[in-house]
């Protein structure tokens, strides 16, 4: 008796844990964004350790008025700086929050100002994604719509 009680434990942590990496999954994709106009697409990938990163994968000007390939310039880091703006990675370690329903613990950059701020990020809507970048609880809301 003692096994089946262990066993059906174990099954239904077992569920409830593949519920919720579907649930914290939801965020994988590919979303529509935009910054003071211009377009951009962002992707969403579930990395080796099982947290997140969002990535740029298209920009609407990839090319300079000289027709120079547009890089991260305001990296502060400056290795990264000669990275096309369509590859720029703007979240990595993205982890799935159970208990608030979202996905947090992670830093993302804004490559327009060249900051790193705290992230959070929540469904409104299936399409829908409320990006959230502060600092010290000051912060700016963005909303990407999934493709």
């Amino acid at each position: 008796m003692k096994k089946i009680i262990l066993t059906l434990v174990a099954v239904f942590a077992a569920i409830s844990l593949l519920a919720q990496n579907d649930k914290a999954d939801n965020i994988l994709g590919i979303y529509k964004a935009g910054y003071d106009q211009e377009a951009y697409k962002v992707q969403i990938v579930k990395s080796p350790d099982g947290s997140y990163k969002a990535s740029i994968c298209w920009v609407s000007e990839t090319r300079d008025a000289n027709g120079k390939i547009m890089t991260d310039i305001k990296n502060p880091d400056k290795s990264l700086r000669n990275v096309p703006l369509d590859k720029v990675v703007l979240i990595s370690g993205l982890k799935y929050n159970n208990a608030k329903k979202r996905w947090d613990g992670a830093k993302i950059y804004d490559p327009v100002r060249g900051i790193k701020v705290s992230a959070t990020l929540s469904f409104d809507s299936p399409k829908i994604l409320k990006v959230r970048g502060s600092v010290l609880g000051i912060g700016e809301t963005v909303v990407w719509t999934k493709e």
